[in-house]
């Protein structure tokens, strides 16, 4: 049985990144498919709380968002490389870029038009977490098309050269970040019409597009719980002393989102990369929540 365990649902745009990512490094992984919205009871035994998607699981060890994911999956197969020659790690921060601003009118101007068929769960789920409103989300479509087009048209010219990917001729973690906005676009309405003034983005996303997502697996959400109780966390302590903590803390850990539900746990990692905390849970015993340092908000318990 494989190690890796995503917890997603199809639609999610960071989930696909992920799933992409697989298919990049061609690795077997198992699926756990989770509920949309809140609550997801299969999921908080884990995170403690955090609840958005995806979320990574290898044995104990539990990675939220998809900046903490991709590290794991990098260490635990470093071959082929999320971040190849000669981008490097600079791919790294064009995800961070794809993931923003573009993210936000790539799912706004996507989602705004078919509102109404979301659901009122749906709906109520994200103004809790988000602070979302479909009248402001309406109102702005236009400037949202004009924002996600002026992305393409940049993401054009920097194919002109007729380059593969972004770092050349071998996909990285910052195509799989750029890709879910077109793929997110792509399920509500045909992304090739939308691409069409765009012929070297199309070209590239076809590309990304036949690196599959892997071998996956299915599992269900009671097994991936067992599985984390039979095992331990393999994470280290590694406080850094500039953060104003310390190990075995109590601490808080939040998103920057306004409805963010806080995680409680002990401090086992602070740095300027990373957080992790060991918390226990009567469905999974001892666990170890991973997330990035840039989106989390963290403070004594």
């Amino acid at each position: 049985m494989t190690d890796l365990i995503l917890h997603h649902y199809p639609m999610s745009p960071y989930a696909e990144l992920v799933r992409r990512a697989f298919g990049l490094k061609g690795i077997a992984w198992h699926s756990v498919i989770i509920p949309n919205v809140a609550p997801k009871p299969d999921l908080t035994p884990l995170t403690g709380g955090y609840r958005k998607t995806p979320v990574l699981q290898i044995g104990a060890d539990i990675y939220c968002d998809t900046t903490t994911i991709i590290e794991a999956i990098e260490a635990y197969a470093p071959t082929p490389t999320f971040f190849p020659a000669p981008l490097g790690r600079v791919g790294a921060l064009i995800a961070l870029q794809a993931g923003g601003a573009t993210f936000s009118t790539a799912v706004g101007a996507a989602m705004a038009p078919h509102i109404d068929k979301m659901g009122a769960d749906f709906i109520a789920d994200r103004k809790k977490l988000f602070g979302m409103n479909p009248d402001r989300m309406a109102a702005a479509v236009p400037h949202l098309i004009a924002q996600f087009r002026g992305w393409l048209a940049r993401l054009e010219d920097a194919l002109s050269d007729g380059r593969a990917f972004f770092g050349g001729e071998a996909a990285g973690y910052a195509d799989c970040a750029a890709g879910m906005n077109i793929w997110f676009q792509g399920r509500f309405g045909p992304a090739d019409a939308r691409l069409a003034p765009f012929p070297n983005v199309a070209a590239w996303f076809a590309r990304l597009e036949a690196l599959g997502h892997g071998e996956r697996h299915d599992l269900s959400g009671s097994d991936a719980l067992a599985i984390a109780r039979a095992a331990s966390p393999r994470a280290t302590a590694d406080i850094d002393p500039e953060a104003g903590f310390t190990e075995g803390q109590l601490v808080i850990v939040r998103t920057e989102d306004p409805g963010a539900d806080p995680v409680a746990g002990t401090l086992l990692r602070c740095n300027d990369r990373e957080i992790t905390i060991l918390r226990d849970d009567p469905q999974v015993g001892t666990v170890a929540v991973h997330f990035p340092r840039i989106g989390q908000i963290l403070t004594a318990a």
